[in-house]
């Protein structure tokens, strides 16, 4: 493999920012965007949700056929109804299905297809995976697997990066991963602590420790998450560091050695360690941090010879120490905000990447501001637990600047077996406080019903000062929303949600006049005002009188 290096371009931040080399859109060259490589005319997409249908997607775009796979559980799911075709691999047990590579494989031998795109979450960094579809002689839309070993193995990643220079947090990642082991190492450490998966990353397997008397609990939590979510219950240890900022530079790697950056993405917001609302650029990030982020970004890929898409992640104090965290060697959740702030289409670079297509040498200014919240099925005032059910109802917003990647539809039941993300709402415009703005009237005109969701709880979390004023850490919602409840009863907000779903009403009107100002925690003592939200029901009232 070749040398790998990036060229220079400006950052919009002005004089002194950091370098960049991002690709453009394919040469003109290319009819239709289509593939230059033969190689690759079908890909079979060894995932789920909104992640499987973004795929579907790209690959329409490129004139590649799409392959889904399916477990009972998802028979009816919409990447299913999307692709142009659909095979079983098993249960609703992601073990009988998601994370059985023999059956994926298989799936693919089955349908005859080209590559393999793993998505992100199951096995998209499995090296085993990547190994069993390269040996079934089909290429692996991702990092070789020898790459994927060395970064998804995060003890292995940490000893990695010390050897490139990158600062990492201070911790215990050894041989010896047994309980005994971790809980000495715990005792020299002190608390906090953070309890981590070794295979994986995105927040699962991942368990705070306040007190030493609670690492017996968090390890076996931990590891039986982790053996679930990954296939391997090794964990390690890491000193947990209040009021930082989680911070990653997204890059891109052809096979000729050429590695880009395309900026970074405030990941800060989050529930129990897992990202809830990102953003780019960061409000926090100064031009001479970005550049020094993007310098170690690139040094952290050519360390491992990287190839594809990843993301480098880091923790950054207020004062602009950093550490590195972790690389994801796959597609981030996250991906859309980078997406429209540079035009880059990052699903189908990885699929022209994969099939041998080199970056581009120009370089791309992002431009304006991007945000993004993830809608998840689960109840924000009960600690955020899961709440699977039907959709009854479903209108998503759209307009100018709005993208919303969304994995369900109205009538759906959504299963119990995996990750409730439904979908993903991203608004882009000129400045943050513009998209901020754009994104609030999006998700006040979210509609969903059947099931409890988050709607109203990221509508409260964007309007917030913290939020607006860009100082979010990762402890934000612990220290802003701690006890959170809908200031609006869930009942009144699906009357209000159904009566505009049947095209009678803009449905912030009836919450508005039901009293609520979204499910801020209100001050103590503070009096709710309250107004009959049946008032505005008007004809679809039972027993209304008519006219």
């Amino acid at each position: 493999m070749g040398r790998r290096h990036h060229r220079s371009g400006r950052h919009p931040d002005g004089p002194g920012a950091q370098p960049v080399r991002r690709p453009q859109r394919p040469p003109q060259g290319h009819a239709a965007g289509r593939l230059p490589d033969v190689r690759v005319r079908k890909v079979l997409i060894a995932n789920r949700g909104e992640i499987a249908v973004r795929i579907i997607r790209a690959c329409r775009e490129l004139g590649l056929a799409a392959a889904a796979v399916y477990s009972e559980a998802d028979r009816d799911a919409l990447h299913v109804r999307l692709a142009d075709e659909a095979l079983p691999i098993g249960a609703a047990d992601p073990r009988e299905s998601y994370l059985n590579i023999g059956r994926l494989v298989d799936a693919a031998g089955a349908c005859g297809a080209d590559a393999v795109h793993p998505g992100y979450g199951f096995l998209a960094e499995s090296a085993a995976f990547a190994t069993a579809v390269r040996d079934a002689g089909l290429t692996f839309v991702g990092p070789p697997p020898e790459v994927i070993a060395a970064l998804g193995d995060k003890i292995e990643a940490r000893r990695t990066m010390e050897r490139a220079g990158i600062p990492v947090i201070p911790g215990y990642a050894a041989p010896d991963a047994s309980d005994g082991a971790l809980t000495a190492a715990a005792r020299r450490l002190g608390a906090p602590l953070l309890v981590k998966a070794a295979g994986g990353g995105g927040g699962r397997g991942v368990r705070p420790v306040e007190r030493l008397d609670d690492l017996p609990e968090a390890l076996e939590s931990a590891r039986r998450e982790a053996g679930a979510a990954f296939g391997s219950s090794a964990l390690y240890l890491e000193r947990h560091l209040p009021e930082v900022h989680h911070i990653e530079i997204q890059i891109l790697a052809d096979r000729e050695g050429t590695i880009c950056h395309l900026g970074e993405r405030e990941c800060s917001v989050q529930r129990r360690l897992q990202k809830l609302i990102e953003e780019t650029p960061s409000p926090f990030v100064a031009p001479p941090l970005r550049a020094r982020l993007a310098e170690a970004a690139v040094a952290a890929a050519e360390a491992v010879r990287y190839v594809n898409a990843g993301s480098v992640e880091f923790l950054v104090e207020p004062g602009g120490q950093f550490f590195f965290l972790e690389v994801n060697t796959r597609l981030q959740v996250e991906h859309p905000i980078t997406e429209v702030a540079t035009g880059v289409d990052l699903v189908k670079w990885q699929l022209r990447i994969a099939a041998g297509e080199s970056l581009p040498r120009e370089p791309v200014v992002p431009r304006g501001h991007a945000i993004e919240c993830r809608i998840y099925a689960e109840d924000p005032a009960q600690d955020f637990a899961p709440s699977p059910g039907p959709i009854l109802a479903l209108r998503e917003p759209g307009g100018p600047g709005i993208r919303v990647d969304s994995g369900v539809y109205e009538g759906w039941q959504i299963p119990v077996a995996y990750d409730p993300l439904l979908a993903k709402v991203v608004a882009w415009d000129r400045t943050r406080p513009e998209a901020i703005a754009r994104l609030r009237e999006a998700l006040r005109r979210y509609v969903l019903l059947g099931c409890r969701t988050n709607l109203t709880f990221l509508q409260d979390v964007v309007g917030h000062e913290a939020f607006r004023s860009g100082h979010t850490t990762t402890r934000v919602i612990e220290q802003h929303f701690r006890g959170w409840r809908p200031a609006v009863p869930d009942e009144i907000v699906a009357v209000a949600a159904a009566v505009a779903a049947l095209g009678e009403q803009d449905p912030a009107i009836l919450v508005r006049g039901a009293g609520g100002d979204g499910g801020r925690v209100p001050p103590r003592g503070e009096p709710q005002a309250f107004q009959d939200p049946w008032e505005g029901v008007g004809r679809w009232r039972m027993g209304a009188g008519r006219g």
